[in-house]
Order: C-alpha cells, then structure tokens, then sequence
C-alpha cells in the first residue's frame, strides 16, 4: 500500500445547473446534441444484428471517431474485431478499406504508387497516381505489429497529417478519417511491436474481451443458422465532421481539467510529489497528449449520453483505454504481477475528484507547482 497520508474516497461531482443555452454551445447546436444521442443508440441498435455484447468497446469506437482519433484493438482471434468495424462503416454510411498487414508488405502497398501511362491525346508518357486503400474513411490495420517499422510509419504519417507522400507529392486523405489498428496478444514471434512513441500517436488502446458465456450462447446460436441482417446508415460523412466540431465546443470547466492533469501528472516518475506506488511500478509516464485525449474523449462521451458538460466521472470511464499504452511499467512491477491497468485503478482511486480536494491536498499543490 502507498505511505501517502490521504486516500480519498471518488465523490460524484453534483451535475451542470441547468441551462438553456451552455457556454460554449450556440442554440442551433442544441438540436445537433439531441440529434448524435440519438445516434449513438441507433449505430448500437444496428449493430447488435451482428454482433453481440461488446458494447463498451462499440462505445469507445465512438467516442473515439468523433474526437478525430485513432485506436489500437487489442484481442485474441476470433472475437469479430474485423466484422465489428466493417458493420459500424457501413453503419456510418463511410468508405471502407481492409489491410492485412504481413511482414512483405511495402509502403507503397498502403500508400499507392506511381505508374507511367500514355496520354492518348498527345501521345506522350506521364505518371499516374493509383490510390492505395490509405484511400477510405475507414481503415482496419489488421495486425498491425506484423509489418515492418517503415510500413507502420507510412500508417503513422496519415495518421498524424490527413496526408500521403509519394516522391515529391503529397496527396491529401478524405475526411473524415479513422483508422483502427488490431494487435493480437498471442504469437509474438517474428512480429515488429509498435514503438512507444507511435503508440502515442493512437487515442485509445481497447482490449476486446471474451464474452460472456450469455453472449457466447446467442453468438453460437446466430452463426450457425441462416440469419440476414439490414444494416441501414444512420449518419453521414459530412454529418460525422460536423459532430466532431461540435465535440470541441463543449464547455470544460477549471477543476475537470485539474482532475485530468492530476491523474496524467502523476505517472511522471520524475516530478515531485507523486504516489509511492508510481515510483515503484513505472519507469515512463504519459505527456500532454494524454491530457488532450481524456478531454476531448470526455467532450465525446458527455454528448453520447446527452449532456452538454464534462464530468470527472466521464474522465475516469476514459482513464484506461488513454492511458494504458501510455504507460511503460518496470521490472519490480511486472515481478508482482502489476500491470499498467493495475496501476491506472490505482490512481483514479486515489486522486480526489472534487475541485476543493484537488487544490487542497498538499500533494497536488508540489504536482501543479511543478
């Protein structure tokens, strides 16, 4: 157990007073909040003709996508993670496109290339670009540590920048653009790990779980007889890129954003004033980009559910899926059986929630003075 003198117990921050127009938010946004609730149930609903359970990892796929983010799925073959993204494109009305990723595969197999073709007109010879399947909405990197470094960069590139870059040119990627990257947690051998900085670059690491056995029932119920699913678009391209406006309208308050750079702070082993615990379990903490991450997702997640502010209980659901390939555990803590999850409980135990325990506890002043 940690040697800090205060352990506090989570409280549930008292909601939002009610407004008819909340700072931040013009009134005609009020009707586009409404309007991605109402979504989110009927992407749900449309999904589970297909898949059954999983709907925390459905959730954060959402969260995600309207938070202009990308996420790592991690789980064991078999648990549908290819048809789960598959149904939620066609779900979303957006293009998409499949990579498996093997250990030949070249940059310019994702990318595109250039090709010499003859101008009928003139007769003469130019190059043509051919579009690779970087070219989509939605884009399912199967397998993604069983490519090599400079094939996952060229991911990372359009990733980061919206953009390709073949020779001199750079050609720009349609929005809006998601890219899902799975990992499977068995058979490492012969496989590239992804760096810890371009794991970075990903929003939300989610482990797709077993189901339960509830759920295993009706999955081996459905796919073992004739069955015939209707899944009909609920939204847009162009309505998704105005929703993710939207997320960056909502309202955050001062001490949401001090709750956030707590928990994140923490994990700095380096800074004073940390928990006991952080300094022997972690030999690397999270930076900025997992603060920027558990706000916009926490933006995300208050309009999911139909508010109009961000709550610290919105920031602890995030906690795990921004925050777990963000942290890199040491040897003490991997021979206790500790792992970064472990550690992320830990500390959302352990960091007040309120504004008032927040400023007033001497470990978070030396943390914020820091």
């Amino acid at each position: 157990m940690s040697d800090e003198v205060f352990v506090p117990e989570i409280v549930e921050e008292a909601p939002a007073p009610a407004r008819s127009v909340p700072a931040g938010l013009a009134e005609a946004d009020m009707h586009a909040v409404q309007k991605l609730k109402s979504a989110f149930q009927n992407i749900k609903s449309q999904l589970a003709q297909v898949i059954v359970g999983q709907d925390k990892v459905i959730e954060e796929l959402l969260i995600a996508m309207f938070s202009k983010g990308h996420v790592i799925l991690e789980g064991v073959p078999g648990l549908a993670k290819t048809l789960m993204i598959a149904t939620l494109a066609k779900g979303l009305n957006l293009a998409f496109s499949r990579i498996q990723f093997t250990p030949d595969l070249m940059p310019s197999d994702i990318t595109g290339t250039e090709v010499i073709e003859e101008n009928r007109s003139t007769g003469g010879r130019e190059f043509k670009f051919i579009q690779g399947p970087l070219f989509a909405n939605v884009i399912l990197a199967d397998e993604i540590n069983r490519t090599p470094p400079k094939t996952q960069a060229a991911l990372l590139e359009a990733m980061q920048e919206r953009q390709v870059t073949v020779g001199r040119v750079r050609h720009k990627l349609s929005d809006p653009f998601f890219v899902l990257a799975t990992q499977n947690p068995i058979e490492q051998e012969g496989t590239y790990p992804l760096p810890e900085a371009q794991q970075d670059r990903f929003m939300f690491k989610v482990f797709v779980k077993y189901p339960s056995f509830n759920e295993e029932f009706e999955i081996a119920r459905r796919t073992t007889s004739i069955q015939k699913e209707d899944i009909k678009p609920v939204l847009s391209g162009e309505q998704i890129l105005e929703l993710q406006q939207l997320v960056r309208k909502v309202p955050v308050t001062d001490h949401v954003i001090r709750y956030t750079l707590a928990l994140v702070r923490q994990t700095r082993i380096s800074e004073p004033g940390i928990p006991k615990f952080c300094k022997e379990w972690l030999s690397w903490g999270a930076g900025p980009r997992a603060v920027q991450n558990l706000i916009l997702g926490g933006k995300a997640r208050a309009l999911l559910y139909g508010r109009t502010h961000v709550q610290t209980e919105d920031i602890q659901a995030l906690a795990h899926p921004v925050l777990r390939h963000r942290l890199l555990t040491n040897f003490s803590a991997a021979s206790e059986g500790i792992n970064t999850d472990t550690v992320i409980d830990r500390l959302v135990q352990e960091t007040p929630s309120k504004d008032s325990e927040l400023t007033r506890d001497e470990r978070f002043k030396r943390i914020f003075a820091s």
